[in-house]
């Protein structure tokens, strides 16, 4: 005579380890979600319970391994201020920020209209960025190194072409150390960041450095992560911008240095078509080598 359904014949009971290998325990942790639970929680954490119960099962996942990935997350919680976001980089290097950030973009182009490309927004944005001048600087601390660069270009909205005055163009980027303010106390605190509001035609310029590539930091988490898949940490040179303006959908991007290395193979996988720009010899400004036009559009946000 056969063992009763769900048990291993012993006193009628299931083994542990096979209840918990079974999709009846991936069920039974899934329907434990109370009625007060949003639709779309429910629907988001169904999945997310699914698959990685069925990656453990799949790995064989030990728990020495899981119990190193639970520190790896906890570390990444535990160097990450409101100057750097570990836990967000973590999440680059595995191209998850970027995966997402093309799955927002995909929607918001449903309407065929001629959108900026969007890109991730990175561990190093500050919300305290200062607003600055049209025309004026964003390079305080300008290394020996340095190229500085003219930027400049219009915000229009992308249903009618027509200007948006009054968008807010911030904007961030790296020394040539690599190293971002927050980073470097050679660095003045707001170094190489800068707000600027558009005029009346929807025209924003500052002056900045032509962005060298750098490396994603080695000293956390992130950087663990991608010395174990035996992975360069280089980012190709590149701008941060957010772009936003009452009545339209905000756009977080980089613009990457048409001349770069490491545009192929980006540590963080942020590079996409429409995103490379070219810089070209500025003429009669001796406070710029370089200049660059980067026109942004953006779609109506819809009520």
């Amino acid at each position: 005579m056969g063992a009763p359904n769900g048990s291993n014949g012993v006193n009628g009971h299931a083994a542990p380890e096979e209840h918990a290998l079974g999709q009846d325990f991936t069920d039974l942790v899934i329907k434990s979600m109370g009625p007060k639970t949003s639709p779309r929680m429910r629907e988001v954490m169904s999945s997310f319970i699914q698959h990685i119960h069925d990656f453990a099962r799949e790995v064989h996942l030990t728990t020495d391994e899981w119990m190193l990935g639970v520190q790896m997350i906890n570390a990444a919680g535990q160097m990450s201020t409101d100057k750097r976001n570990e836990g967000q980089l973590m999440c680059d290097v595995i191209g998850l920020e970027s995966l997402v950030d093309a799955i927002t973009y995909q929607e918001a182009v449903k309407s065929n209209k001629p959108l900026t490309a969007s890109a991730i927004l990175g561990p190093f944005w500050r919300s305290d960025t200062p607003t600055r001048p049209n025309g004026t600087t964003i390079t305080f601390d300008t290394p020996s190194d340095g190229v500085v660069a003219f930027m400049s270009g219009q915000v229009t909205s992308a249903d009618t072409g027509a200007p948006i005055a009054g968008a807010v163009v911030d904007v961030w980027q790296a020394s040539t150390n690599g190293l971002y303010e927050q980073q470097d106390p050679a660095q003045q605190e707001h170094n190489l960041r800068g707000k600027f509001v558009t005029d009346a035609e929807g025209r924003y310029s500052f002056y900045c450095l032509r962005p060298t590539p750098y490396p994603v930091p080695g000293d956390g988490p992130a950087g663990q992560l991608l010395d174990l898949l035996d992975r360069h940490h280089w980012r190709p040179a590149h701008i941060h911008l957010i772009i936003e303006a009452e009545g339209f959908k905000a756009v977080t991007t980089q613009i990457f240095d048409s001349e770069s290395k490491y545009l192929e193979d980006d540590s963080v996988f942020a590079v996409k078509d429409g995103l490379t720009v070219h810089f070209v010899p500025r003429e009669n400004d001796p406070k710029a080598k370089f200049q660059l036009t980067y026109d942004i559009s953006l779609a109506t946000q819809k009520l």
